[in-house]
């Protein structure tokens, strides 16, 4: 499948967040970019104009192409619950964003590919699908003979877990998806319910 491979200073700086990660560029340039720099007359952005960007942010910041993004927005519209809230949650509940969340890759890019490779189980069985909807108790592992793996081993050599409702084990390579997180505790800058206001349009 097709995704994102330009610059990542460039689409960190036209949102003005590090949204790939900590990035240089954008510390030394915390402007848009264009060819007048930090000194161009900018025109006021039009409400839809600025529904528009914080969707372009949200498929960014997760990896998640147009098509698949409005899918999940359809599945949202249609759960019980604050539509904008519950989008996020199956964003964040989708394999290779918590195999990210987990420790297990530095970058949701480097997780999708470890689960489109095979490298990653849930419940004792290979899924080979990023998108996959974990549910609350699933086990996410790294199969036995991927555990070796250098990027495995350096990614995990230094992560933390910050998430309350995730917990890995490092000596047996497994994390708990412990529930659905709320709100409050997904740390990502998304103003959600713009992209509500835009797909409502």
């Amino acid at each position: 499948m097709a995704r994102y491979t330009g610059p990542k200073s460039k689409i960190a700086r036209k949102f003005r967040e590090p949204i790939f990660g900590p990035d240089k560029a954008l510390e030394k340039k915390n402007y848009p970019p264009g060819q007048h720099g930090a000194g161009k007359k900018r025109a006021k952005q039009s409400e839809y104009a600025i529904q528009l960007m914080e969707k372009q942010k949200a498929k960014y910041t997760y990896g998640i192409l147009e098509k698949q993004f409005a899918k999940t927005f359809d599945r949202a519209a249609r759960a019980h619950g604050i539509t904008g809230e519950v989008l996020l949650q199956l964003i964040e509940s989708r394999l290779d964003n918590v195999v990210y969340r987990l420790g297990i890759a530095p970058s949701r890019r480097a997780a999708r590919q470890l689960v489109n490779h095979a490298h990653i189980t849930v419940n004792g069985n290979v899924v080979n699908i990023a998108s996959y909807t974990l549910k609350a108790g699933d086990v996410v592992g790294v199969r036995e003979k991927s555990q070796s793996l250098e990027a495995i081993t350096h990614s995990l050599s230094g992560s933390v877990n910050k998430y309350s409702w995730l917990d890995f084990d490092k000596t047996s390579f497994t994390g708990k998806f412990i529930s659905v997180p709320e709100r409050s505790q997904i740390p990502e800058n998304i103003k959600e319910q713009l992209i509500v206001e835009l797909y409502s349009k």
